[in-house]
């Protein structure tokens, strides 16, 4: 049984549950593995804080609870869940490296959305899904606020803009030039540039390795975790 802890207002608070409400993660502990499942939603929050009002995952909880995963004894394997509308390069991109650079079986799955910074967050684990309705829009780095018009300002952001390339396309079956002229693509967003594509369309492209839901990326990485399992009890003898 799991313990319970007591608020200073007399209620008793279960830790699984305030994980859930606080960090978006919660374990699952079956007889095939213990998962631990991470949820990326809303906007990605950087150094800027978001206003109370908007849905926001936060970088700082987000990286720590990475680490425990990829050293805690207890947990087998990460399930990734997004539904987010982008945000924060930085901090999207610190998250897709921290995932890409677990050794336990990683599994993600788009749901609604992995807009923007969600689809380096998308390809960043050892295998992806993304649901038939869901969508992924790709587009090229904007920034908020004062921008100065100097030649330096454009060539940071085509630094940054090869970031991204460089690591969609090697976290993926993406080709290069594919997804660069779907990053620049004009008239099919209203007033922006960029593609939007769905489901289907995702896996087509390379971008998203299958079509699936919450069964079979959890089945996904049961199997993931049963073969790390007989790879190391096979390098013990």
């Amino acid at each position: 049984m799991e313990e319970t802890q007591t608020a200073a207002g007399g209620q008793e608070q279960n830790p699984a549950a305030e994980n859930i409400l606080e960090f978006g993660s919660s374990l699952i502990q079956t007889g095939r593995g213990t998962i631990h499942v991470l949820t990326i939603v809303g906007q990605i929050e950087g150094h800027q804080v978001l206003p109370p009002s908007t849905k926001s995952t936060k970088y700082e909880h987000v990286m720590p609870l990475l680490a425990m995963v990829e050293e805690s004894d207890q947990v087998d394997g990460l399930l990734v869940l997004l539904n987010t509308v982008g945000g924060d390069i930085e901090a999207g991109l610190a998250i897709a490296e921290l995932i890409a650079g677990m050794s336990k079986p990683t599994v993600s799955l788009v749901l609604g959305g992995g807009h923007s910074i969600g689809v380096p967050l998308a390809v960043s684990t050892k295998r992806s899904f993304i649901a038939p309705s869901a969508a992924m829009t790709i587009h090229p780095v904007r920034l908020n606020g004062l921008v100065i018009g100097v030649p330096q300002t454009f060539y940071y952001f085509e630094r940054v803009q090869e970031r991204i390339i460089q690591f969609v396309t090697a976290n993926s079956n993406i080709k290069r030039d594919v997804f660069t002229k779907m990053m620049l693509q004009t008239g099919e967003l209203a007033a922006d540039v960029g593609s939007v594509i769905y489901g289907e369309e995702a896996v087509e492209l390379g971008l998203i390795d299958e079509i699936g839901s919450l069964s079979a990326a959890l089945e996904c990485l049961h199997t993931m975790i049963a073969q790390r399992r007989q790879d190391n009890s096979g390098e013990g003898r």
